[in-house]
């Protein structure tokens, strides 16, 4: 099924964009990573509490994305990333 992550903040001094995924209706961050082909975004999922602290503590939103930059929550990501996954940029 497709995905339409409408982003509803975007922090562009650390790099990263909260929102929600209209189809699900689910909650989440996403961080700009490349690869040797292509950059493109991984979106990892939050609950709704998580979202509306995240849109209101800028650090507490930063602590987040610092875990999923050093990939300690691929468990919430909305795809599984392939052979060839991308690094933070």
């Amino acid at each position: 099924m497709k995905k339409i992550f409408n982003d509803t903040q975007i922090n562009t001094d650390e790099r990263f964009t909260i929102g929600i995924e209209e189809v699900s209706g689910k909650h989440y961050v996403s961080i700009p990573v490349s690869n040797r082909m292509v950059d493109y975004d991984e979106h990892y999922q939050t609950d709704r509490a998580s979202y509306n602290l995240y849109l209101t503590n800028s650090t507490a939103a930063l602590e987040f994305v610092k875990r999923c930059r050093n990939r300690e929550l691929d468990k919430l990501l909305f795809f599984k990333p392939g052979t060839d996954r991308g690094t933070p940029s």
